[in-house]
C-alpha cells in the first residue's frame, strides 16, 4: 500500500461507516415509536426487549417535576412523558390501576396548565396545545399541582386552571406531600 492509497482507503472506510449508520438510523428512528393502547394520540412508545424485569404486581407511584413551558402553541414534551409512561408500562403488562402519576408544575410551565382565555393572554394569542392531553391524563387519574407561589407571581387564579389541575400552596409543599404518600420523584 502506498501513501497515496492510504487517504483513499480512509475515505472509503469513513463513507462505509456513515452509510451503515444512516441505514441503521433509517431502520430504528422515529418509525419505531407507535401509539399506545391507553392514551392513543400521545405518548408514543417503542417495543423494547428489556432485561430489567418489572416485578409482578408492582405499584408505580411516580411524581414528575415541570418548570419549563413549551414554546407558545406547542405541546409540552414533559407532559407527553406522562402519557408515554402509562402507555409503555401497560404494554409491558403493568395493570393500569397499578400506575399512579402526579406532576408538580412551577415557573413558566404554569401557563401550560391554564385555560384557553388565560393561555392566549400569556402567549401572544396562541392556543394551548396541552389541553387535550391534560384532559386525557386527568381521566386516567393523573394528578396535576400548580405551585401557588408561581401562580401568585403570574396572576393565575384557581379558575384559570384547566379542569382537573389543582393549586398547591407551593411546588415544595406538593413534592413533600406526594413523597409522604409514597411517590418517588422521576429524574426526567
Amino acid at each position: 500500500m502506498t501513501m497515496k492509497t492510504l487517504p483513499s482507503l480512509m475515505i472509503t472506510r469513513a463513507l462505509c461507516a456513515a452509510l451503515a449508520c444512516s441505514s441503521f438510523a433509517a431502520n430504528a428512528g422515529i418509525e419505531a415509536f407507535k401509539s399506545g393502547s391507553v392514551i392513543k394520540d400521545y405518548g408514543k412508545v417503542a417495543e423494547v426487549n428489556s432485561s430489567l424485569v418489572i416485578p409482578e404486581g408492582m405499584i408505580f407511584k411516580v411524581a414528575f417535576d415541570l418548570g419549563q413551558a413549551a414554546k407558545p402553541g406547542e405541546l409540552n414534551r414533559s407532559i407527553d412523558t406522562l402519557a408515554r409512561f402509562i402507555n409503555m408500562h401497560v404494554a409491558a403488562g403493568v395493570k393500569l390501576e397499578n400506575i399512579s402519576l402526579a406532576m408538580v408544575v412551577h415557573g413558566q410551565a404554569a401557563s401550560d396548565m391554564t385555560q384557553e382565555r388565560f393561555y392566549k393572554m400569556l402567549n401572544t394569542g396562541k392556543s394551548n396545545a396541552n389541553t387535550d392531553l391534560i384532559t386525557q391524563l386527568v381521566k386516567q387519574g393523573v394528578r396535576f399541582y400548580v405551585c401557588g407561589q408561581t401562580a401568585a407571581y403570574y396572576g393565575i387564579k384557581p379558575d384559570d386552571l384547566l379542569p382537573g389541575v389543582n393549586m398547591a400552596l407551593s411546588a415544595l409543599t406538593a413534592h413533600a406531600v406526594l413523597a409522604n404518600e409514597g411517590y418517588s420523584v422521576n429524574p426526567f
